[in-house]
């Protein structure tokens, strides 16, 4: 679609440059799109046109380090209680207390809830990886509730046509509309702004990296890792060492001045 008048036989590492760094400066695509763009592009050079070709890295974007937003609990609360469909509020529910990605509500099927182990299997993951992660009791019983009302056949949550999975647009569009409802839109949370939550108040409730690492089924720790940052009670009991200086300061001025008394 960049060179719509071009055959790609045509194609050269020039025009392949400039189309990268499109796609990285005017697109401000991330590194990662940037990186699988260019890979792609190599793969084609070297297996289909046959032409040795070597991946301009210097235009990748360097990684921000930025960290994810984060819910606190009182929002998600809000956002929950502010949901009347009971479909969409088991929904949301479920993104919150199991971490799930969105792609993983949506083809999550029935067999998958394990009400007597407490825990969801998650089949086909982040690189088709399967794993458990846990099942909230109070969440058990809207998921009762639904089931009774909604019926679904073989997808937890159906779309449109009988035995189709809903959308993981649909899911999105749910929790947007939700946000806009209650005055977060203007704040950029996302539906992945849940799983975000869920881990960092796992955190925050003194879980373990590694089980947190299982239950949002990321390949390595360094991944998890970062929910350390986001968690505000891990520095909530430090003591600031200006604070601890002025103490001793104020503390030896004391005796000091006392000293006399003695």
């Amino acid at each position: 679609m960049y060179y719509v008048d071009v055959n790609p036989a045509d194609f050269t590492e020039e025009m392949m440059m400039q189309y990268l760094l499109y796609l990285s400066k005017t697109l401000g695509c991330s590194r990662v799109k940037c990186k699988m763009a260019a890979q792609s592009i190599s793969f084609f050079f070297r297996h289909v046109l046959k032409n040795v070709y070597v991946i301009p890295s210097v235009i990748y974007p360097r990684p921000t380090g930025k960290l994810p937003a984060v819910m606190s609990p009182e929002e998600i609360k809000t956002m929950i209680d502010a949901v009347q469909n009971i479909k969409h509020r088991t929904i949301i529910m479920l993104l919150y207390s199991t971490g799930m990605r969105v792609s993983e509500i949506s083809n999550l099927r029935i067999t998958g809830i394990d009400s007597k182990s407490m825990r969801i299997k998650v089949v086909g993951g982040k690189g088709m990886k399967d794993r458990f992660t846990i099942l909230s009791e109070a969440v058990l019983l809207e998921l009762r509730a639904y089931y009774l009302i909604y019926k679904p056949k073989e997808y937890l949550f159906n779309g449109s046509g009988v035995g189709r999975k809903m959308s993981v647009r649909n899911i999105e569009h749910t929790v947007q509309k939700t946000l806009a409802q209650i005055g977060l839109a203007s704040k950029h949370y996302t539906v992945h702004t849940i799983r975000h939550s869920f881990a960092t108040h796992l955190v925050d409730n003194g879980t373990d990296l590694h089980t947190v690492k299982e239950l949002l089924g990321h390949s390595t720790l360094q991944t998890t890792m970062r929910y350390m940052h986001l968690s505000s009670k891990r520095i909530e009991g430090v003591v600031n060492p200006y604070d601890m200086l002025m103490s001793e300061q104020g503390s030896r001025e004391y005796h000091k001045s006392n000293k006399h008394l003695k």
